[in-house]
């Protein structure tokens, strides 16, 4: 499976990470090293304490390292989390929307890393 195969099978951008990081050796090295890093998992943990500075803080970390990868889906869920708990924002979803969104988080993710596992294993 080649890099470019991989951003097919798991819905991500390969072009928008490209444009980030330049070359594939770096985007290959990257995005192996996401399942490995747990910011996706310390979100998903933060909405169990739905606590507001976890969440925003985590949340704008994942929007942020998955938009450098090209991981559009991860990102653009997390960046709505990200802004439902930024200071001074108002809240505009309940305890339970924001727990679907963290389990939609949670679905996308498992799918990326089984699709980044299956290119590690095939490399």
């Amino acid at each position: 499976m080649t890099i470019q195969e991989l951003y097919a099978k798991i819905g991500a951008d390969y072009e928008r990470g490209l444009q980030v990081l330049r070359v594939d050796k770096l985007l290959d090295k990257h995005i192996r090293k996401l399942p490995k890093n747990g910011v996706v998992e310390k979100l998903i943990e933060a909405g169990d304490s739905m606590d507001p500075t976890q969440l925003f803080e985590t949340a704008h970390a994942v929007k942020g390292v998955c938009a450098n990868l090209g991981l559009v889906r991860l990102s653009e869920a997390a960046s709505e989390i990200a802004e439902e708990f930024r200071p001074g924002n108002p809240r505009r979803f309940t305890d339970e929307q924001v727990a679907a969104k963290l389990r939609q988080i949670a679905e996308i993710y498992a799918n990326t890393k089984a699709g980044i596992q299956e290119y590690e294993e095939q490399a």
